[in-house]
């Protein structure tokens, strides 16, 4: 598991929604794994939204799209684009935003979005920097650390619905491997 992105981890966890272990409502009630909560509702539609699914390849696409060969290093448009003095670092601080815009459809709360924008304008800032500033942003991934700032708040918000799947999951295996 650990070799798998973060949005494939989450898709598998949000996929087994479909499962149902006895074949009748399509909404199934589990205890949250935290005993002090209600209980929660699994909703057979609940998945990641679209636009945390665009952030994720957008960043990944930004950071991490090349590899570098023989030093097994990845680097993205971010730092190839800005290597073009002054406007390639412009392009690519447009890109960012758009990562931060998304979390902004999302209904992401104002103080995360500052993170979110002081992040992008410190990977712009670094490109100001000759030689050093495209080096160092080999190292800060803005994109992928917003997308972190992301997805954390969007497991937080859902935390409910993500433990009752991962319930409803675990309550499937045990039922397999007692069939065996």
């Amino acid at each position: 598991m650990s070799g798998e992105k973060p949005s494939q981890i989450i898709d598998s966890v949000i996929e087994a929604t479909s499962l149902q272990s006895d074949g009748s409502s399509d909404v199934q009630t589990f205890q949250p794994l935290d005993s002090t909560k209600t209980e929660v509702k699994l909703d057979p539609s609940f998945k990641a939204p679209k636009e945390l699914l665009k952030a994720q390849s957008l960043a990944n696409v930004l950071d991490t799209a090349v590899k570098i060969p023989f030093i097994n290093f990845r680097v993205g448009l971010d730092f190839l684009v800005g290597l073009i003095p002054g406007i390639g670092d412009t392009i690519m601080l447009l890109a960012s935003m758009r990562i931060v815009h998304l979390g902004h459809k999302m209904g992401m709360p104002g103080g995360l979005k500052y993170k979110m924008i002081r992040n992008a304008v410190i990977d712009y800032g670094l490109g100001f920097v000759p030689i050093l500033g495209d080096i160092v942003d080999m190292f800060f991934k803005a994109n992928r650390r917003n997308v972190r700032l992301l997805e954390t708040w969007w497991v937080s918000q859902n935390k409910g619905q993500i433990d009752a799947l991962a319930k409803h999951q675990l309550d499937a295996w045990h039922k397999e491997q007692d069939k065996t």
